[in-house]
């Protein structure tokens, strides 16, 4: 394999971490989806922890059956194959580990002033800079394998009229500094590991909260609640250790809320 800057981002994690956490940092040129590459790793048995990294994909995957665009040579997409040891119940979770991680990734790389919008879009100055799918193979006993997908908008400039309003890129934010990718690949990993470990010794995010919280848009601030029973208004909390959000209504009722059940906006867009 010729040299390439995720080669450059694993020999980068291997000098800050000596374990054997991922067992292969796998690189492509061109892929149609990492999370369909790393779906195929996991029904061939491949163990925990692989992370397939693509320069382009030309099937990329977003959420509800969604095209994520993925344009070659100038942003990050992966996936990780993962057989988390805790209940299939608690894998969606692992959704809002990566959000978090994402986001002290670009904080720490790039000094911006990055955000998560619940449950794990990760913002800068009200648009988005990442997506991420999670997929699970299991039974209602025993999980099988996670594949948790990621695409971060690094050093794109050129966004599709129908997303331009809602997405940026770290370029475009740093007043279009480049951006590199292998530093930023590496502290993603990284965090992810550090991250990951902690979520499964507890099997939920109690370990996590604190730190997610504190990188929360909306913490504090009136928001829309898109329930399919009626929309409502109520001040954002934080999170609880299963990932929900706490909000309170205007009458003091405290309600928790699951991710796949309704959408979060701000009220005046977005965020």
């Amino acid at each position: 394999m010729k040299d390439n800057w995720a080669d450059r981002a694993a020999s980068l994690l291997r000098e800050e971490c000596a374990d054997d956490f991922y067992k292969k940092i796998l690189y492509r040129e061109s892929t149609g989806s990492s999370n369909e590459w790393m779906k195929e790793a996991g029904e061939a048995g491949e163990p925990s922890c692989i992370a397939g990294i693509a320069e382009e994909q030309t099937a990329g995957k977003g959420r509800l059956g969604r095209t994520w665009v993925s344009p070659k040579g100038e942003n990050i997409y992966f996936s990780l194959l993962l057989r988390p040891d805790v209940e299939p119940r608690h894998a969606a979770t692992l959704t809002l580990v990566m959000g978090l991680t994402v986001a002290q990734a670009i904080r720490e790389t790039t000094g911006l002033p990055v955000g998560i919008k619940w449950p794990n879009d990760v913002v800068i100055n009200h648009r988005k800079v990442c997506g991420i799918l999670t997929e699970m193979k299991a039974d209602p006993e025993k999980i099988e394998y996670v594949v948790i997908g990621t695409g971060i908008n690094v050093n794109q400039t050129d966004f599709a009229e129908a997303i331009s309003s809602m997405a940026t890129s770290l370029r475009i934010e740093s007043g279009m500094r480049e951006i590199d990718r292998a530093v930023l690949l590496e502290s993603v990993l990284r965090h992810f590991r550090e991250n990951f470990l902690l979520f499964e010794k507890t099997e939920d995010l109690s370990g996590l909260m604190e730190a997610y919280d504190a990188l929360l848009v909306n913490r504090g601030q009136c928001v829309r609640i898109e329930d399919p029973k009626g929309p409502y208004t109520a001040v954002s909390k934080g999170i609880d250790e299963t990932g929900a959000l706490i909000v309170v209504r205007e009458d003091g009722t405290e309600e928790r809320i699951s991710s796949g059940e309704v959408s979060v906006r701000g009220l005046y867009g977005y965020v």
